[in-house]
Parts: structure tokens; sequence; C-alpha cells
């Protein structure tokens, strides 16, 4: 289409999660040997001199990168379902990509490094600030595959403090077939007659690759104008729109990007590479505006151009998940492993349609072999979740394993805290007091209120039974649980208020609840003998408050963590549901409870303001 803490390290769960596996980068580092013994000889200091150069100019680039950024936050954003570190890395980085192949490499590094007067390193403090809006857009592509809904994605700034729990950056590995698997080649962009031209095409690169966007526009759109078949020349227009976009955060300015990508690939004589190149861009910026349907298109072109590469079918597949096409999606997975039967990103692909399928028992060996090949873009959080969610439902204690396996990667917060979509350093236990939260007066104004809570709830159950709707996640072994919800992400359902207005009008008070984007309010009724299967909420940024309204005497509890407790009537229980937790009703009569979710109390008003709504 996108974490925790795991953005450290090597990814401590950075990477991940887009549409595309693509190969990791290997930088190759020469050595020199020097035999000789005793003390360093003039070359061979010359030799350590010129390493410890080149080290401390290495470090210079961190150092500004970093600062620039706050890169460890940026990498834990910037993640979707088929991303790992090094591909995220290169995203970044690629902005000083000179050459026009696609990444950052030594030779791109000669502009950024590009030495004054003096002999010093020039640092570039015009550096463009980090792409927070695409952070955002990725984060709600990534939740759309994870819960298969639909969102539109709006353009707004997220705040650096949010990282999603995703995977960290495939390790690498001495094993030679990986080591083949993960090698790549720099892709060839030039034809012919832009190798003729390559002088003018440079210059203009490196003004690009420089930050002089604008300029770099009027030039490519110059050679353009002077050689219109010159696909590199179009590609380099492309690329400068795409980052003029960015710049100035405008969507008119990237949909013309789009199209000029679209214009190179129906040029003729275009290398192969660059095709790829063009059209996959395209196809991500499509997106990043939320043009799903357009992005598949684009996909489906590049899968007819190139129908042996199975990472192209492997983002197809993708692109079926992101509109909620899971059918299409299985079948490109089912040719991608019919071409290659141990490819791990179809297979955890391919085993993630099948539990949302509820084919529970075949999902697992997909979902589990996928993340053991240790593929691009496998290392995924939601995929230790849903493998180990399959598993505990069919009975296997191995879930628990692949729960603790998560959180050393860095995906979960800890073995019972499994949320995706969190905010780093805060609080975290399974169970709360009211005095813990600071909500102490919209505990006691549930409590005082509880009867007309529940006068209104059962008012509208003997009414119109049919405004509780099902349970609908998935959540249920067996039972009847059905909700009645009056705000949704901070949204107030007006028709539903109407059935309970002195609930609604005293819950307005409390912004707290009312306000939380990533909650919701509602009454929640259980009949007797249902089990809801142990699970965890999407984040870590709200507590759910439970209002006892209709508790039978006996038969109903709630596991949270390792603690089991009960309602009671007229009294508020409060837990933190990014704790995996468990409900059960062995009573004889129904179960009525209000459930009040409010944001996490140390959440700043800034961050409560900015953070997406799930």
């Amino acid at each position: 289409m996108a974490p925790r803490k795991n953005s450290k390290g090597g990814g401590g769960g950075s990477s991940s999660g887009s549409s595309s596996p693509a190969a990791r980068r290997e930088l190759k580092h020469g050595g020199h040997k020097n035999g000789r013994k005793g003390g360093p000889s003039g070359s061979s200091f010359f030799t350590w001199f010129i390493v410890i150069a080149l080290l401390g100019v290495w470090t210079s680039v961190a150092v500004i990168w970093f600062d620039l950024i706050d890169y460890e936050d940026v990498l834990a954003k910037a993640k979707d379902f088929r991303y790992n570190l090094s591909e995220v890395l290169q995203g970044k980085l690629g902005v000083y990509d000179a050459d026009g192949d696609g990444d950052f490499d030594v030779e791109d590094a000669k502009i950024l490094l590009a030495e004054g007067p003096s002999g010093k390193t020039k640092r570039n403090t015009k550096a463009k600030e980090p792409q927070n809006i695409e952070d955002e857009v990725k984060e709600k592509i990534q939740f759309l595959l994870h819960e298969t809904v639909h969102t539109d994605h709006e353009v707004h700034a997220p705040p650096e403090e949010e990282q999603e729990v995703l995977p960290e950056a495939n390790k690498k590995t001495n094993d030679p077939d990986q080591k083949e698997k993960v090698k790549k080649k720099k892709p060839k962009l030039l034809n012919n007659f832009d190798k003729t031209i390559k002088a003018e095409l440079d210059a203009a690169e490196k003004l690009r690759k420089r930050g002089n966007i604008e300029e770099a526009v009027h030039a490519f759109e110059k050679l353009v104008h002077k050689y219109p078949h010159s696909p590199r020349a179009r590609y380099g227009k492309a690329q400068c729109e795409d980052d003029l976009a960015e710049k100035r955060r405008s969507n008119e300015l990237l949909q013309g990007a789009i199209e000029t990508y679209q214009e190179v690939a129906s040029l003729p004589d275009v290398p192969t590479d660059l095709v790829k190149l063009t059209l996959k861009r395209r196809s991500d910026r499509q997106q990043f505006l939320g043009h799903m349907k357009g992005s598949l298109m684009t996909l489906q072109r590049l899968v007819q151009l190139f129908p042996n590469d199975t990472s192209l079918k492997n983002d197809l597949g993708v692109g079926y998940l992101l509109i909620g096409d899971n059918n299409n999606a299985k079948k490109v997975y089912e040719e991608v492993l019919n071409m290659t039967p141990n490819d791990g990103f179809a297979k955890v692909h391919y085993g993630f349609i099948l539990k949302a399928q509820n084919k529970i028992a075949a999902s697992i060996p997909f979902l589990k072999e996928g993340i053991e090949s240790g593929d691009p873009g496998t290392d995924d959080g939601r995929f230790y979740f849903h493998l180990g969610d399959a598993m505990q439902r069919v009975g296997d204690k191995e879930a628990y394993k692949w729960y603790e396996l998560g959180h050393k990667r860095g995906h979960f917060a800890s073995v019972w805290q499994r949320s995706l979509y969190n905010v780093k350093g805060l609080k975290a236990q399974p169970w709360w007091t009211a005095q813990e939260t600071g909500y102490t007066d919209l505990v006691k104004s549930l409590e005082r209120n509880w009867k007309v809570i529940r006068d209104e709830g059962l008012a509208v159950m003997d009414k119109a039974r049919g405004l509780f709707l099902p349970e609908d996640e998935n959540l249920r072994e067996k039972g009847d649980w059905s909700q009645f919800t009056l705000w949704q992400q901070g949204r107030k359902n007006e028709n539903a208020c109407k059935g309970a207005p002195k609930t609604c009008a005293f819950l307005e008070k409390f912004p707290e609840t009312t306000g939380c984007r990533r909650g919701q309010i509602k009454y929640s009724v259980m009949h007797p003998g249902t089990h809801v299967w142990p699970h965890t909420g999407p984040t870590n940024c709200r507590l759910r408050m439970h209002l006892g309204l209709v508790i039978p005497k006996e038969g109903c509890k709630i596991r949270c963590a390792r603690e089991t407790k009960t309602w009671e009537e007229g009294q508020v229980l409060i837990f933190d549901d990014s704790f995996e937790h468990e409900v059960w009703q062995d009573a004889s009569s129904f179960r009525l409870i209000f459930i009040v979710d409010v944001w996490h109390p140390e959440l700043t008003p800034q961050q409560r303001h900015s953070l997406p709504a799930i």
C-alpha cells in the first residue's frame, strides 16, 4: 500500500507491510588486507586514514539524516504489508538517487557528500521533511488489510509519537541460497538514445537529488521538449513532479506525476527495468491517494507485461486485498505457489486469506511456513498475530511460542499485549482503577446513572431488537452476542441516540469518551452459551470501561491477561483491551453491559486530536 520499542536496531518492527516484497539490498564493503607485521608503513597508514575518513563521512550522513527526520519514528510508521527495513531505508535515502537507478548507493553518495572549498563535507540542511502524510496513509492501508474494511484516505500528518507494532527487517543470512535470493542487480534505465544524452540527463538529475526540485523540474521539462521520445527524461520529469507534490503536500501535483509515469511506460523503446520501476511507482502513488482500483489496474498491466515475475503477482494479490477482493487475491497467490511453491510472501498472504475465510486449520501451515521462510515481507506482526490466533482456536499450545517470538522481534509490546497500532511509552497494565485513569468523574457519573442507562438499553431491546447487531468480527467460538452502538470512532450515531436520549445527553459532557476516535460507546448483550475467543484490540491508545447493567448471579466472567473478574450491576470495570482477553457466558439468562472506551490518560491533547481513527 507501512512497528515497537520496535524501531530499534535492525528494524525492530519497523519494516514490512505495503504491497510488494522487494529484494533486500546488500551493501558490500571491500576490505584491505595487510599481511606485513610491525609498525604501519606509509601506504598502510594512508589506507587506514582513508578507511577512518570514510567511516567518518558515513557517520556524518547517518547523524545528519537521523537528526533531520527522527528516523526511528519514521521507520516505525513507514510500513505496510510488503516492506522490510532495507526497503524503507532505500525509500528514504532514495531521495539522493543521483543516477536514477531507483536506490541509494556509493555513486549517489558522491553528490550528497560533495566537498566544499575547505574540503569539509557540506551538510544539506534543506533536506525534505519526513513523509508523515504517507506514513498515515500507509497505516490506514495496513489497518484496512488487517481488518478487511474500507476507509477513505485523507492527507493529514500523524503525530511523531505514533508507531505501529510491525515487523523488523528480515535478518541477513549466511545461507548461500538466501544470499543469492536477496542480491539485486542494478536496473538498466537508459536505452541507446538516452545513452547519447546521458550528460544532460545526469545534470538534471543532480539538481533533483540536491533538493533543487523546481530547477530540476524545469531542466527535465526542457529535456522532454527537446527529446520527446526519451523515456529517461520523461521519467525524471515524473520523479520531479512526485518530489514537488510531496514538498508542497499537493494531491493535484501528485496526480500529475501519476499521469507522467503513465506517459513514460507508453513511449516506444522503454527499457524493461524502467517500465517496471515506472509502473510500480505509479501503482504506489495511486495507493497513496487512495485510488485502489486505479492502482490495481496498473498492477494488472505489470503482470500482463511480465507474467513470470512472481514478485509482481504478489503485489497484485495485495492490490486485490486492498479493495476487499479476497477471492481474486487467493487465485493470484495460488498461481504464485504453483510457480514457486516456497514463496514465503505468497504463503503468508494465502494463509491470511484462508483465516479470513474461517478456514482456521488450513491457514496455519501457510502462515507458519511463510514466516519461517524469512522472505522479505513475511516478518510482519499481523502474520504472527493471525498464526497465534489460529493456533489458539484449534487448541494448539504452540500459539504462545509464536506470540513470544513476535514479541522478541518487536512486533508486540509483550506476549499478552499484542495490539498493532500503538503509541510508544504509554503505561501498560491489564486492569485499571478509576483513580489510575484520572477519569473519576466519568466513572462516578456512569455508576450514578446506571439504572437510566440500563432502562434505555432494555427499552431498545424490547422495542426493536433488530437495533442490536450481531458481533461481526468472528470473535465468537459459539453463542449469541449483539451490540447497539451510540458512538463509533468519535462520531455520534444520531439515530441510535434517539433510542437512548438521556444516556447520550450526559455522555456529551465527557469528551475523553465521545471524542475517542479509536473506540466506541455501545450496549453489549450476550446470551447463555456464548464463548468469546481470546483476542486483543487493535490499539494501546484506549482503555475500555464495562458498566454492569443486567448481570446474572453466576456464569459470566471476563479474563484479561492472567486475571479473571466478574461484573456487578452498577459497577465499572476498567481494562486495557490491547491485552489478550476472553469472555464466558454460561449463565441461565442474558447479560447486558455498557461499554465506554476512553483515550489512554497519558495521551497528549495533540495526540488525541491527530491520531487517525480506528
